[in-house]
């Protein structure tokens, strides 16, 4: 006969630990899920609001708007008010009114009856014009020839640009004179505008256009033929128009306003650029602020068109990075 011996489980606390509930796991997932859930909504909710201002941030923000427009643009304002205001309005009181009484344009017919404003003008234009088509022209050759040809010491001549970023104008300035007397364009305007005909920073800023373009599209140009011109003409220079605007922008502003170099250059009163010429409107012993302020008024004028017609490109220029579309 054969014992059978059966083992049983001792059954912790009796009858009420048989009776225990089973902890519930699924309800435990569940109300984890949902704070889960809440958490994420509620991080939706704080970046849906994060670009949203609050009333007291726009309040800021105008006001230093404000602020900094009133530094920027109120000396231009100033000047404009004064052009416009007559001989019978005292400019000089310790209560200026900033709204001409009697606005006139006598000013400025008077300042073309001082000096010959017209002929500065056109001096001044063809200054600009030559520094223009020489920092559009040189300065898309050597950054093109920087950021996309391959060829010995192209990180050496880069550096040199870099390097001559440092040095102010007034270091080279004796050597440049020097330099266009020899060449015998003292008291001429090409003198004027040769060494502004390609600026470092212009070079570096094609430079930095020209190397957004992926190289693939430089590529797949080589092996269907292309050269070095065909690149720059097809490929290269209709994605980096926004930065030759901004080039040409650049170029005139500072040719147009340049006042140290063309005064040591050139010595004809009919030679002249128009922000020399303006100096004869400040007499010896008795000065009209209205006729000077009329003066820069016409100064102005071209710059401001100049960047009218380009302000479109000039934006697409700051903004530009690669090839789009």
């Amino acid at each position: 006969m054969t014992n059978t011996t059966s083992t049983t489980e001792p059954v912790i606390g009796g009858a009420q630990g048989a009776a225990s509930p089973t902890p519930d796991v699924t309800g435990a997932t569940g109300a984890g899920r949902a704070s889960r859930q809440d958490g994420r909504d509620g991080r939706k909710r704080r970046r849906a609001v994060w670009g949203v201002m609050s009333t007291r941030e726009k309040v800021i923000r105008y006001v230093l708007l404000i602020v900094v427009l009133f530094i920027t643009i109120g000396p231009f304002l100033w000047q404009l008010s004064t052009s416009l205001k007559g001989a019978g309005e005292d400019i000089y009181t310790a209560n200026p009114s900033f709204i001409p009484s009697e606005p006139t344009f006598d000013n400025y017919l008077k300042v073309a009856a001082a000096i010959p404003v017209w002929r500065y003008i056109g001096n001044s234009l063809l200054v600009a014009a030559i520094d223009v088509l020489g920092n559009i022209l040189f300065a898309t050759l050597a950054g093109f020839a920087l950021a996309r040809l391959q060829w010995r010491h192209r990180k050496l001549v880069l550096g040199l640009f870099l390097g001559t970023l440092v040095l102010p104008g007034e270091a080279t300035i004796i050597s440049q004179f020097v330099t266009v007397k020899d060449l015998g364009l003292a008291d001429n305007l090409v003198g004027v505008a040769l060494p502004g005909m390609i600026a470092a920073l212009n070079v570096l800023l094609m430079f930095n256009a020209f190397r957004q373009i992926p190289e693939e599209i430089d590529q797949a140009a080589v092996m269907d033929g292309a050269n070095a011109l065909q690149r720059l003409r097809w490929i290269s220079l209709p994605a980096v128009q926004g930065t030759i605007a901004v080039i040409a922008i650049f170029s005139f502003i500072g040719a147009w306003d340049d006042f140290l170099w063309p005064l040591i250059v050139l010595q004809s009163p009919e030679n002249l650029t128009l922000t020399v010429g303006l100096q004869y409107l400040q007499g010896t012993f008795a000065t009209d602020q209205r006729m000077i302020a009329a003066g820069t008024m016409i100064a102005f004028i071209p710059i401001a068109v100049i960047f009218a017609v380009l302000q479109r490109f000039f934006f697409k220029g700051v903004e530009e990075g690669g090839v789009k579309g």
